[in-house]
């Protein structure tokens, strides 16, 4: 049962494992079915045992951590999982249509040849042929990171909730400048639509621009999105409540300042790219669990490939 696990420093640095998992493994989340915590994961059920309330009106602050060792081995998690969360609630799930994990820092994937016409074929002939081979390039991964300067004396009293979002705020301007390097694969290469200027006619000729594909995906600069939702024909579109505007031709409108205000990238989401990592967000942890909390680092080693060029188009903006 979470009562009796061991926490230890160990548990951060079993090959192939993350700290959740090790947790998971002593303490499986399945012997909880029925129970009133079968919602809750290992760690969670960890802060439970401990009595660490991290949000809410008792919120406690970041000392509670560290009122003894095994408490102190929950803190790098704690600190992953809010960094984490304000990098997932980025632009990347929204234009990713999958995650690939690498074993190393370069990653050859494979690339679809399939420029045949799909038509009938008479009885006998040869079939039309479609080809996967081996990608001719090689996509190497880059690190982005950020460097945390916090003393534990300037931090020990501010309440865990407080210092989650400012944790979260840093996972989100991580995940901008890898969205940079997303957009700028999506656009290299792709076809593009010259327009004199942004209107909606501009963007129902770049929906009109896919073939096999749907464009369920638009992304623009915050200055772009700004007049795609100032449009006449978008005044009784709807905005959802976590921010998010469907164009009436059922595309997602995805803002980010990685792109340039005079790009518009239209993708279909299930087919255009894939994100390419060889690990989770990487934490010194050992500093972590004993207070040292100046110069901490948080990285995170990824790249992304085309999967399907058929799945971008780009509308350029001349004026």
């Amino acid at each position: 049962m979470y009562n009796d696990v061991k926490l230890e420093k160990g548990l951060y640095n079993l090959s192939g494992k993350s700290f959740t998992t090790a947790l998971e493994e002593l303490d499986p989340s399945s012997a909880y079915c029925g129970t009133p915590m079968e919602k809750l994961d290992a760690f969670e059920r960890q802060l439970k045992r401990f009595n660490i309330r991290i949000a809410g009106s008792d919120c406690d602050r970041v000392e509670k951590f560290f009122s003894s060792t095994e408490t102190a081995v929950l803190f790098p998690e704690f600190v992953t999982r809010c960094i984490r969360k304000g990098f997932d609630e980025t632009v990347l799930s929204s234009i990713c249509a999958v995650k690939t994990i690498s074993e190393s820092s370069q990653y050859l994937g494979c690339v679809l040849d399939d420029s045949a016409e799909y038509k009938t074929s008479e009885e006998a002939s040869v079939l039309p042929t479609a080809t996967v081979k081996e990608s001719p390039t090689t996509t190497i991964l880059s690190k982005y990171g950020r460097l945390i300067n916090a003393s534990y004396e300037a931090v020990r009293q501010q309440r865990l909730d407080v210092f989650g979002v400012m944790l979260r705020s840093i996972g989100v301007k991580l995940a901008v400048s890898v969205v940079k390097k997303a957009v700028s694969v999506l656009e290299t290469g792709a076809e593009s639509i010259s327009v004199s200027a942004l209107t909606y006619d501009a963007l129902a000729q770049l929906y009109g621009s896919f073939e096999c594909f749907n464009m369920n995906t638009v992304i623009a600069s915050p200055e772009s999105a700004s007049k795609i939702a100032a449009m006449e024909q978008l005044a009784d579109t709807p905005i959802c409540a976590d921010g998010k505007m469907v164009l009436p031709f059922g595309s997602e409108l995805v803002k980010t300042s990685a792109l340039e205000s005079n790009t518009i990238i239209g993708i279909d989401r299930n087919f255009a790219l894939e994100f390419i990592t060889s690990s989770n967000l990487v934490m010194e942890t050992d500093k972590l669990i004993d207070r040292q909390l100046d110069q901490i680092t948080v990285s995170i080693t990824c790249g992304f490939r085309k999967i399907t060029s058929d799945a971008v188009k780009v509308l350029k903006v001349t004026a």
